[in-house]
């Protein structure tokens, strides 16, 4: 799909992305193909800066070094760098592990007014055995030019990838600015040192939301309406930067939930509690996924304090983790989760005898473990439905792990997806908020066909696993 988006391109192609991988020669070919034919077309990439310069001799800058060199000026490859990783650490951290401080994280697809929003990134392994999401948008405007006007803002605090051979003016290289054998990565603002971005990212990304909805709320009709009214709307999570946006979202919507339910099942005055409620009984239904299951804490607070909303969890099994079988510390990072789940579950055990004791039924949260022969586990979000034999009417989908380094370190755009009661179309044809509400119930069940119950109970944690988890914190 990718690539036939890129070949019908005319104006512009903006991908984000962590990193390409060095095997996505056809991916390249078919960019440098559509800039051949196309002499208008430009190509926006945005990457992140350590994870696309690794040692190597097929890392992300070499392998776009062709279409550089080619295109010149319509190719702009930024590179952002976090600005935590500074002073002796920035020395020291060995390439593999330097992504811990902080990554690039946002997966944007996008070609001319036609949007992919994925968790993925441009590498064999999610085309071929790794399971992700991916929500295609076609003809939406609005939203594709949010999405490049994105891109195009964290463009402003990242560095600039370019030739070597073709770096001749030295007025743009300064001392946060170098060569590294074939390309330049260039720093475009001489007067802001790359390790003090934090106030500048933090205005830029605060006044880029605030502008979007200014100019959105303006308009007659909303720019991320459709003409069934399903509301989408991004969030931005960079909590290096000040900039919290997802924390907020889920915070109002167990708020919500909670009081509705509370108004829905308020008991009579003098009544004792005891017995099951209606509250057990119909509880809203939360699918919740995440490839690597370390869920930020005030999110299981959320969720562990809300018994009114019962919550499906699917993790990756240690065998569908994409670190199983690693070489070394990063071999660890499997059972490193298997520990993390430990906690979680007992602290569900915890809540549960609680909800016992008020009356409130069983456990609100289930835990299940994905797991396909050969296959690897990157899928994550949530879907929201108004009880377990109802379809969803809410998605959060986009490239947050709903973790702590999702919520504390990395850089996050994710999207939530509203959607409408549904009273039927007038002309009595098919109601296409109700064909959106099953795609998105097929998305769950697609993934709980291999949701299997979860052992991590029973899996044996080494003690220095528990040990390097304390130590990594959320960088993990």
């Amino acid at each position: 799909m990718l690539l036939d988006m890129i070949k019908s391109a005319e104006k512009r192609i903006f991908f984000s992305s962590l990193y390409i991988g060095s095997g996505e020669t056809e991916l390249i070919s078919t960019l440098m193909a559509r800039l051949a034919e196309k002499p208008s077309l430009n190509l926006y990439l945005q990457l992140d800066l350590n994870r696309s310069t690794r040692p190597g001799h097929s890392n992300t800058a070499i392998i776009l070094l062709p279409l550089l060199r080619a295109f010149p000026d319509r190719v702009h490859v930024s590179l952002f760098r976090s600005p935590n990783l500074r002073g002796l650490m920035a020395k020291i951290v060995p390439p593999r592990f330097n992504e811990g401080w902080g990554t690039w994280h946002a997966k944007i697809y996008g070609v001319d007014n036609e949007v992919i929003i994925s968790g993925a990134n441009l590498n064999k392994e999610y085309f071929t055995n790794r399971k992700d999401r991916y929500l295609r948008f076609t003809g939406q405007a609005s939203l594709s030019d949010y999405c490049f006007d994105f891109l195009r803002k964290i463009s402003t605090f990242s560095f600039q990838l370019l030739p070597a051979d073709a770096h001749t003016d030295t007025t743009q290289m300064n001392p946060h600015s170098y060569v590294h054998g074939e390309y330049a990565v260039v720093w475009p603002d001489p007067e802001t040192h790359p390790h003090g971005i934090t106030e500048k990212a933090h205005k830029a990304l605060t006044e880029f939301q605030e502008s979007h909805r200014t100019s959105e709320d303006e308009k007659k009709e909303g720019s991320c309406r459709d003409s069934s009214n399903v509301l989408l709307f991004p969030i931005i999570q960079a909590g290096q930067f000040r900039v919290r946006e997802e924390e907020k979202f889920f915070q109002f919507l167990f708020g919500h939930l909670k009081k509705s339910a509370m108004r829905a099942v308020l008991p009579p005055v003098g009544s004792i509690p005891g017995g099951v409620s209606s509250i057990s009984q119909e509880r809203p239904m939360m699918d919740l996924t995440s490839g690597y299951f370390s869920l930020y804490k005030p999110y299981q607070d959320l969720i562990l304090g809300t018994p009114q909303v019962a919550v499906r969890i699917v993790a990756a099994s240690p065998k569908a983790n994409g670190f199983f079988g690693s070489k070394g510390i990063s071999g660890r990072i499997p059972e490193g989760y298997t520990f993390l789940e430990q906690k979680f579950m007992k602290a569900v055990a915890r809540a549960a005898m609680t909800f016992a004791w008020l009356g409130l039924g069983p456990s609100n949260v289930e835990l299940n473990e994905w797991e396909k022969d050969k296959w690897t586990y990157h899928a994550k979000g949530l879907w929201l439905s108004p009880s377990a034999s109802s379809l969803p009417v809410l998605s959060l989908f986009g490239s947050t792990n709903l973790n702590s380094r999702s919520a504390d370190i990395d850089t996050e755009l994710s999207f939530v997806m509203i959607l409408p009661p549904t009273r039927g179309p007038a002309d009595g044809g098919r109601d296409p908020v109700v064909d959106l509400r099953g795609q998105l119930a097929r998305e769950i069940a697609d993934i709980r066909v291999d949701a299997k119950e979860w052992k991590g109970e029973q899996r044996k944690v080494r003690w220095l696993t528990k040990v390097i988890v304390y130590w990594v914190g959320n960088k993990l």
